[in-house]
């Protein structure tokens, strides 16, 4: 991967956050061959990184970034995940009581329960957010009463809350009274809401697994991410990018409107005179006047 595709800051950009120069300066030292990212030469528009090294003349100027910190953590129920230590005496962050300034990736309701990323990685925070990557987060959700297959069959088609329709997703039942469900969206209290349009409580809900992850820990204990999980969960947060930026760019290209050529009248040779227009305007046929082709309406367009 380039390092116009990777996350981070335009290396001018970064140099001059730092204070060292300007941003016009740091082009003009990386055109002279005097920075060097990660011991090679950048070009103009490259990206730093936040375990990246910047050399200018030889001597480093990146600030010295800490440890990425990346941990599979079991929420029990009762637990908040925010980050207000000080309004809140049931969050995450004092729960966990974890040496370094760790934060949530996402959020489970206070009721809820199972698996939730803690990191201090703000870049992967993000790619993992984006609704329209489509990332999948499995749940086993328990109900008080019998699931049927009717209740099934609609909750994997598509549930009407919130004044949308959500997403169309995998819902197998797993016992009488419980059901395992994949959601690629997370909008607030989704499952729990889609229970009740159908008359459902739930009476327990477990987060299992997101993309490639699976909660393997026990309730209250939390452990480092192997180099393995890291490694593939990296590889499928870059290509679900790609394949949001090329769906982006054929979504956005719209076909250019073909206007009808004006039809003009022919030319009449030097030598023939014109005739002159009748007086009588009765005899004038409404279809012999010019008439010019309607414009098209750009804001009539259906917007995407």
């Amino acid at each position: 991967m380039s390092t116009n595709d990777k996350e981070g800051t335009r290396i001018n950009k970064y140099l001059s956050e730092i204070g060292f120069c300007s941003r016009r300066e740091a082009d003009r030292m990386i055109e002279q061959g005097r920075v060097t990212l990660n011991g090679k030469r950048p070009a103009i528009g490259d990206k730093v990184g936040r375990r990246d090294k910047v050399h200018v003349d030889g001597h480093l100027v990146s600030e010295n970034s800490e440890e990425d910190i990346y941990l599979i953590f079991n929420k029990p129920t009762g637990i908040v995940t925010t980050t207000d230590t000080t309004g809140e005496r049931d969050n995450i962050i004092d729960y966990i009581n974890y040496p370094k300034r760790i934060f949530p990736i996402g959020r489970l309701d206070k009721a809820s329960e199972g698996l939730i990323f803690m990191t201090n990685d703000g870049d992967i925070v993000n790619k993992i957010l984006r609704a329209h990557n489509n990332h999948e987060k499995e749940y086993e959700v328990s109900v008080d009463k019998p699931v049927t297959a009717d209740f099934i069959q609609k909750m994997a088609n598509g549930v009407p809350i919130m004044g949308t329709m959500t997403r169309k997703c995998k819902v197998e039942q797993t016992s009488p009274y419980s059901f395992r469900i994949v959601l690629t969206q997370g909008l607030n209290r989704q499952i729990r809401r889609m229970c009740e349009h159908f008359g459902y409580e739930v009476q327990k809900l477990k987060r299992t697994r997101i993309m490639n992850i699976k909660l393997d820990v026990p309730p209250g204990q939390f452990r480092d991410f192997t180099a393995e999980e890291l490694s593939e969960l990296r590889a499928l947060l870059t290509e679900s990018s790609k394949t949001q930026k090329s769906s982006s760019k054929g979504s956005s290209a719209k076909p250019k409107p073909t206007s009808k050529p004006n039809p003009s009248r022919p030319k009449q040779p030097s030598n023939q005179k014109a005739k002159p227009r009748s007086s009588n305007r009765s005899k004038t046929k409404s279809g012999s006047k010019n008439q010019k082709p309607k414009s098209r309406n750009a804001s009539g367009r259906k917007r995407r």
